[in-house]
C-alpha cells in the first residue's frame, strides 16, 4: 500500500507555468512507476507523463515539449513541471503509483489555466 497526496496546483495564466509535486509513502517508492493524469469536466481521465523505475520517461503527444516529469527517489516525491500552460490544459491532475498491474492514487489537484 502506498499513500499519494499532491500539491502545487492552482490557477495561472495561459502562458505560464506551475510544478507539482507528489510525496508517496513507504520504503519502495524506487520500483514504483510513477504517473500524471488529469481529467477535464466531462471527459475521460488520460494519461499525461510516466516515469519508471529506471527513469525512462514518456508524454502525451499534448504536452510533449512543454511538459518535463522526474522523480527524486531520495525524497519519494515525483514532480510534474509546467511551462507554456494552455487553457485546454485545466483539468484536476492526479498523481499515480504503479506495481505489478496494481494502481495507487492520489487525491488529486486541481490546474486551471486562464486565457
Amino acid at each position: 500500500q502506498v499513500q499519494l497526496v499532491e500539491s502545487g496546483g492552482g490557477l495561472v495564466q495561459s502562458g505560464g507555468s506551475l510544478r507539482l509535486s507528489c510525496a508517496a509513502s513507504g520504503s519502495i517508492f524506487r520500483i514504483y512507476t510513477m504517473g500524471w493524469y488529469r481529467q477535464a469536466p466531462g471527459k475521460e481521465r488520460e494519461l499525461v507523463a510516466g516515469i519508471t523505475s529506471g527513469f525512462s520517461t514518456n508524454y502525451a503527444d499534448s504536452v510533449k515539449g512543454r511538459f518535463t516529469i522526474s522523480r527524486d527517489n531520495a525524497k519519494n516525491t515525483v514532480y510534474l513541471q509546467m511551462n507554456g500552460l494552455k487553457p485546454e490544459d485545466t483539468a484536476v491532475y492526479y498523481c499515480n503509483a504503479r506495481l505489478m498491474q496494481k494502481d495507487f492514487w492520489g487525491q488529486g489537484t486541481q490546474v486551471t489555466v486562464s486565457s
